[in-house]
C-alpha cells in the first residue's frame, strides 16, 4: 500500500506531481505543474460510472480492471521519463482507487510514490481557504484609473524592473471591459483554474516587495475575484493614474485597431447598442466603418468608458499619478511607495 501525504504547496517543488484523472477533468483544472498521465478515457469514466450505479462497486471494479490493466506498462514508463529522479505524488478526484492503482503500481515498479490523500478536491479546499481569509504576503498598491490610460502597460514596466506584480486581466484573458475579449479567449480558463493559477502566482512572489495590482471590479470577463480579494483591494494602498483623452485615444487605438479585430469591434459595440442609445451608436458605428479608428476611440472614452467606469469614487486616492510618460510614472510610484510603506 502507498504512503499519503496531506497536501502542502511545498510538495510543488519537491515531488512530480501526476494528474492519473481524465483528459477533462485535467483541463477543468489541476494542480500547477501537473503532468496529466490518465488511467481512464473520458468515455471509460463515463462508463464505469454508469456500471456502478446500475450494477454496483463490484462489476465497476472489473470492468475497470479490463479497460486499465493493458496501460500499466505504459503509465509506468512514462511516469518514470517525467519523474527525473523524484519522488512521485499520485492524485485523482478524491484520492480513491485511480491514484491508489498508479501509486501501488508504481510502487511494485521500484519508484518511491505517494498518494495524495484527498485527492485533486482537498487541493481545491486548500485554494478556496486560501482566498476565503485572504492575507497578502506584502500590502497592495492598487492601480486605478480609466479606460485607455495603460496601467497594464505600467505593470509590465514594473514587472521588468523587478518589482511583484500581479495581472489579473493577463490571469484571466480579459481586459475587463465591452471590447476585453479582442483577440483573447476566456474559453479555455473556468473559474476554478482562474482560482488556481492565482493563487500559484500569489505564493511565488518575494516576501520583501509590495504587490502592484490593477483596480478591477468582482468580475473580470466571465470570471470573478475568489474569496475577500476585492474587499482587500478596495482597503489597500490606492493610485488613481490619469493621462489625457487624446493619450488614451492614442493608445487604444494602438491596442484595438488593427483590421482583424474589425468584426469583434462590431460585435462588442453592439452589444452595447441600448447604453449608447441609437443615435450615439449610429455614429460610433460609422466612425468603425471607415476605419476611423481615432474618432471611434474617442466617442467610446465619452460616451461610453467614462461614463460607465469610476463615475463615483467613494474613496480617496493615496496618489495622483500621471501616465503621459510610463517610465517617468514608474520611477515615481516606485518612490512614492517605498516612502507610502514606511508610514503606514
Amino acid at each position: 500500500m502507498p504512503e499519503t501525504l496531506i497536501f502542502k504547496s511545498e510538495l510543488l517543488e519537491t515531488h512530480c506531481i501526476v494528474d492519473v484523472r481524465t483528459p477533462l477533468e485535467f483541463a477543468e483544472d489541476h494542480i500547477p505543474g501537473a503532468i496529466n498521465i490518465p488511467l481512464l478515457s473520458n468515455e471509460e469514466r463515463i462508463e464505469i460510472g454508469i456500471l456502478y450505479k446500475q450494477q454496483g462497486p463490484h462489476m465497476a471494479r472489473v470492468r475497470g480492471l479490463e479497460l486499465t490493466s493493458h496501460k500499466f506498462p505504459t503509465i509506468t514508463h512514462e511516469v518514470a521519463r517525467v519523474a527525473d529522479g523524484k519522488n512521485i505524488l499520485v492524485y485523482c478526484w478524491r484520492g480513491g482507487l485511480r491514484s491508489k492503482t498508479v501509486a501501488t503500481i508504481l510502487e511494485l515498479a521500484g519508484f518511491k510514490a505517494f498518494q495524495l490523500h484527498g485527492g485533486y478536491k482537498a487541493f481545491r479546499n486548500h485554494v478556496s481557504s486560501y482566498f476565503e481569509d485572504f492575507t497578502p504576503k506584502r500590502p497592495l498598491v492598487v492601480l486605478h484609473g480609466m479606460t485607455g490610460i495603460g496601467k497594464t502597460t505600467l505593470l509590465s514596466i514594473l514587472n521588468k524592473d523587478g518589482e511583484s506584480i500581479i495581472d489579473l486581466e493577463g490571469l484571466a484573458c480579459h481586459r475587463g471591459s465591452a471590447f476585453g475579449s479582442l483577440g483573447i479567449s476566456q474559453e479555455h480558463i473556468t473559474q476554478k483554474h482562474f482560482e488556481t493559477i492565482l493563487w500559484n502566482v500569489f505564493r511565488n512572489l518575494p516576501d520583501k516587495r509590495p504587490i502592484f495590482i490593477e483596480g478591477e471590479s468582482r468580475r473580470i470577463g466571465k470570471l470573478y475575484l475568489p474569496g475577500n480579494l476585492y474587499e482587500v483591494m478596495q482597503a489597500s494602498c490606492k493610485v488613481w493614474c490619469t493621462a489625457s483623452i487624446e493619450t488614451r485615444v492614442k493608445r487604444l487605438t494602438k491596442e484595438y485597431g488593427k483590421e482583424e479585430y474589425r468584426q469583434e469591434l462590431f460585435d462588442s459595440l453592439l452589444k452595447i447598442k441600448k447604453k449608447l442609445g441609437g443615435d450615439k451608436f449610429a455614429e460610433i458605428n460609422s466612425y468603425l466603418s471607415e476605419w476611423n479608428m481615432e474618432m471611434f476611440m474617442q466617442e467610446l472614452i465619452v460616451s461610453y468608458y467614462d461614463k460607465l467606469y469610476y463615475k463615483v469614487r467613494e474613496w480617496k486616492e493615496d496618489l495622483v499619478l500621471s501616465m503621459e510618460e510610463f517610465e517617468t510614472a514608474a520611477i515615481e510610484l516606485k518612490n512614492f511607495t517605498k516612502k507610502y510603506l514606511s508610514k503606514n
